[in-house]
């Protein structure tokens, strides 16, 4: 037996019994007190700065940047992470010559010979990040062999890190600074409490010279010949009543002003202007569509009333005044809707574009910079998708319209993403679907996306559910049989592998992408995975999975994990719910539920819970597998898939009773989650080396998801067989 996660009395079992609904509101109602719907960091970007390939690493190459520099010359590079709490940070590094990187003042690497001659050759740097502000500093040095760098975080699928301007000057932006070549080296690097004031950095902040005295619109767009610019502040009226204020003003093209969407003034030629509004209390988008005319384009304001003041139309890190600016537009195009244009790309007839600052090619960029909400993952693709189905169960229409904006976060800024990384060479928001290559970066969330869009409209969402099936139709790498395998990509792994988990990653998706379309060609898809499936990697003699089979290698690695085996019966049950009774493969893929369904009631532990390995009892009580058996279980005596359902029915009794005592506390925190995966032959990689994490992601939708399941079962009972489905598809 392992050792408890919690004492009994701080279990949710104390204040809640196993009453599987108590259990559930106070699972759902910790997430989202702890993850609450905060929009995403909209932040300053400069574009002639450091930009990011597409593995998100920043690519230092000053060769490039710098053509006259000279072999021995040195140049500086700063920037600075906010950590939330102390935590190592894994970076890989590539060098294009001589470098040294500095944390906080220490060095953390120093390139050797065999870094500075081969660019291509991959160090991991790991960086031990302080609670708030870390100030990262790189000193490149010129040789022959060029001048630079590369560093990105050591997953960006899953941690694709960005840096923020470490100077008070650029506080808000994204990014790292520069130095101009030096001749020596500093005797003091910069950090905490260094400016910009005693050296020159890039890139430049200031407009130049000839720039300074043109309007705003003109600096950045240019004469705006046959095409206008929208500039977008916000008047704050102060007075409690109805007051009349004076915008005035001069043109330097023609100008129409608009006040919360409507027109107020056409100032037809350039020229001073002067126009009465009549404004409430509270704050009033004010909008300059400005048309390029004779050569001129733009405004200037004269000081507004006392009473009246000008504000930001939309928080924006780094911003230096109230105006955000967006073109250029035809003449003859219609005026974007500006709140929604700061959600989604803005399509003009010349292509997209987004929001910018009157700072040199500076632009306004969103990222995802919350640690969950906004996010497009496959463990969060289960969380919401045990979220979504416990606000219908329990009717909160509260967790319900929480799941909802968290998918049309993303849903509506996926054409976003992608111009986003065609500009800028990495994307700040939606990283895995923007460079969309695996089951793991579409299957799940898609999966939670599409039963979601069955109940409510999603803007974005139709698009991506098409760009995922085609992805997993036609894309994704198989073998000759069909069956969904991994090639090396961004990954350590060196052989071409099929992972068991990869069952959740497609076949929910698929069986949901039938539900939209009626296509049976998912379901065939859906089906023939099983059975390629179990070829590879079903274990007869124990009625279980291995984890992975390695084609290198060529053998399963006849390892049970836990999780992995979860995924497998979990995945099948998803499948047998929309199954037609009349397919052909019916038959044989429920005659493989049940052996499953065997094997596994033969591992469970004595306090109700799987263990992490299946067949060590001296690994930990793992809660994310054990609440997909009881899921899958409890389905497969409410549909009638089960065979002797008593002792199934007393296994998940047991089951969600040992995980309200052991594995779920009084405020609703979930314990004993395997964090994320790779895979090995040996059991003590997943014994030992996989450790648990506190409410991880790949667990608690699950536990919802279970409580569901096993709360319909009850009602199911209770009603004398009668089944019971809550508007449950799947």
């Amino acid at each position: 037996m392992t050792e408890r996660y919690i004492d009994i009395n701080e279990s949710i079992f104390t204040k809640c019994g196993d009453r599987v609904s108590e259990i559930l509101a106070t699972v759902a109602d910790r997430y989202v007190g702890n993850n609450p719907p905060h929009p995403m960091a909209y932040r300053a970007f400069c574009a002639n700065g450091i930009r990011k390939n597409h593995d998100y690493s920043y690519d230092f190459n000053f060769v490039k940047r710098f053509p006259d520099l000279q072999n021995g010359q040195i140049v500086y590079a700063w920037s600075q992470y906010w950590s939330d709490v102390e935590m190592p940070l894994n970076f890989i590094l590539h060098c294009y010559g001589p470098l040294m990187l500095y944390a906080n003042g220490q060095p953390v690497y120093k390139a050797n010979i065999a870094d500075e001659l081969n660019p291509r050759r991959r160090t991991v740097v790991t960086i031990q990040m302080h609670k708030g502000w870390n100030h990262l500093v790189f000193q490149f040095t010129k040789t022959e062999a060029g001048c630079g760098g590369s560093l990105g975080p050591g997953s960006y699928k899953s941690n694709p890190v960005h840096f923020l301007a470490p100077s008070p000057e650029r506080f808000g932006h994204e990014g790292w600074i520069y130095s101009a070549p030096q001749d020596h080296v500093w005797s003091e690097l910069p950090g905490e409490g260094s400016t910009e004031a005693d050296r020159t950095w890039y890139p430049k902040l200031a407009w130049s010279d000839d720039e300074q005295p043109k309007t705003s619109v003109a600096r950045i767009f240019g004469e705006l010949s046959g095409k206008y610019a929208m500039a977008w502040t916000k008047l704050r009226s102060f007075s409690s009543e109805l007051r009349m204020v004076e915008l005035s003003g001069h043109a330097e093209g023609s100008i129409v002003i608009y006040v919360n969407g409507e027109l107020q003034a056409r100032i037809g030629q350039a020229g001073a202007f002067r126009v009465e509004l009549q404004l409430a209390y509270g704050e009033h988008n004010l909008v300059m569509q400005c048309f390029g005319t004779n050569g001129g384009a733009g405004f200037r304001l004269d000081p507004l009333s006392v009473g009246v003041q000008l504000v930001e139309p939309y928080p924006v890190h780094g911003a230096k005044d109230a105006w955000l600016y967006l073109g250029p537009f035809l003449a003859g195009e219609a005026i974007p809707d500006v709140e929604d244009s700061l959600l989604a790309l803005v399509e003009t007839q010349e292509g997209g574009t987004f929001w910018r600052l009157d700072q040199p090619n500076t632009w306004v960029r969103p990222f995802t910079e919350n640690a969950l909400f906004g996010k497009w993952n496959y463990p969060l693709g289960v969380t919401l998708y045990g979220m979504l189905q416990t606000g219908k169960l329990l009717g909160r229409d509260d967790l319900l319209q929480y799941v909802y904006k968290h998918i049309e976060t993303c849903t509506r800024l996926y054409t976003y993403a992608n111009w986003d990384k065609t500009q800028y060479g990495a994307s700040g928001v939606l990283n895995t679907l923007a460079t969309l290559d695996s089951l793991d970066d579409c299957g799940s969330f898609g999966a939670t996306m599409l039963l979601a869009l069955q109940n409510q409209p999603l803007q974005g969402a139709e698009r991506i559910a098409d760009v995922i099936a085609d992805y997993m139709s036609n894309k994704q790498d198989r073998l000759p049989d069909g069956s969904l395998y991994r090639k090396p990509k961004h990954v350590d792994f060196p052989n071409a592998t099929l992972w068991c988990d990869d069952l959740y990653m497609s076949v929910p998706y698929m069986c949901r992408c039938y539900q939209r379309t009626g296509e049976m060609s998912y379901l065939e898809d859906a089906a023939n995975q099983f059975i390629q499936f179990k070829k590879k990697l079903y274990i007869p003699d124990l009625q279980i999975m291995s984890h992975v089979y390695d084609f290198g290698i060529d053998k399963p690695t006849k390892i049970a994990w836990g999780r992995g085996n979860g995924w497998v019966i979990f995945s099948l049950s998803e499948l047998l719910a929309v199954l037609p009774e009349s397919h052909e493969r019916r038959g044989e893929l429920l005659e493989f539920f049940n052996e499953l369904s065997e094997g596994y009631l033969r591992l469970q532990g004595e306090n109700g819970l799987w263990h992490q390995v299946l067949t060590e009892p001296a690994s930990y009580e793992e809660t994310s597998c054990t609440s997909m058996f009881l899921y899958a279980y409890a389905r497969g005596v409410r549909y009638g898939w089960i065979r002797d359902t008593e002792k199934y029915i007393a296994a998940i009794h047991k089951g969600w009773n040992g995980m309200a005592r052991i594995s779920i506390d009084k405020f609703g925190n979930v314990y004993g989650v395997c964090r994320g995966s790779g895979y090995s032959y040996s059991v003590g990689y997943y014994k030992d080396d996989l450790s648990w994490l506190l409410n991880d992601t790949h667990g608690i939708g699950i536990v919802l998801l279970a409580g569901i399941e096993v709360l319909q079962l009850e009602r199911y009972l209770a009603e004398g067989n009668a089944l019971y489905n809550f508007n449950h598809t799947l």
